[in-house]
């Protein structure tokens, strides 16, 4: 006799669904739930408006933040070009008296050096008009925030930290230092 053959029962196959997809199909689930679920007209409508309103009225803040930031903008521009046209108008006649002695032919070394000193003496009173002052005179105490010490000398005469010699001016602006001073101090 012939062995019957059973049939080979394949093993059930497990669910395999891991809790990732098992929460996404939840959620679709949630979503189709709420899309279902309808908003009443009247809430829907009030919502819209204010969603609308509150748009126009950020678009609005935007439309002028951008506004002010172009103004504020030419308005620097405009103070900036008017600084620099003041001290132009201050300084051009002191290039035009310069223009004018290099014109001259034959001049000598003693009208040379008056119309320097009279150029010198025009240059200091446009830098008062523009409210620059000089700073760094021998025999001030040294300030490190004025002078800028490049040599030392030891002296009895002066006494400790006073300036010495200055090497090249420094101009002030109000409170703010345009060029510092250099200066020798005695120690």
């Amino acid at each position: 006799m012939a062995e019957e053959k059973k049939p080979v029962q394949e093993p059930e196959q497990e669910a395999n669904t891991e809790p990732a997809e098992e929460s996404a199909k939840a959620a679709e689930k949630e979503k189709k739930k709420k899309k279902s679920e309808k908003i009443p007209k009247e809430d829907y409508d009030r919502l819209q408006a204010e969603f609308d309103s509150h748009k126009q009225q950020h678009l609005r803040v935007l439309a002028e933040y951008d506004n002010f930031r172009k103004r504020s903008a030419n308005e620097k521009n405009a103070v900036y070009n008017n600084a620099v046209s003041d001290t132009i108008n201050a300084i051009l006649p002191v290039a035009d008296n310069i223009d004018r002695a290099l014109a001259q032919e034959n001049v000598s070394a003693e009208d040379m050096k008056k119309g320097v000193e009279m150029i010198a003496n025009q240059f200091k009173a446009s830098f008062e008009k523009l409210g620059i002052r000089e700073v760094g005179q021998v025999g001030e105490p040294f300030d490190p925030a004025l002078h800028n010490a490049v040599a030392h000398i030891e002296s009895d005469e002066l006494g400790e930290n006073v300036i010495s010699a200055v090497f090249q001016k420094g101009y002030m602006l109000g409170d703010k230092v345009v060029r510092h001073a250099m200066v020798q101090v005695a120690n």
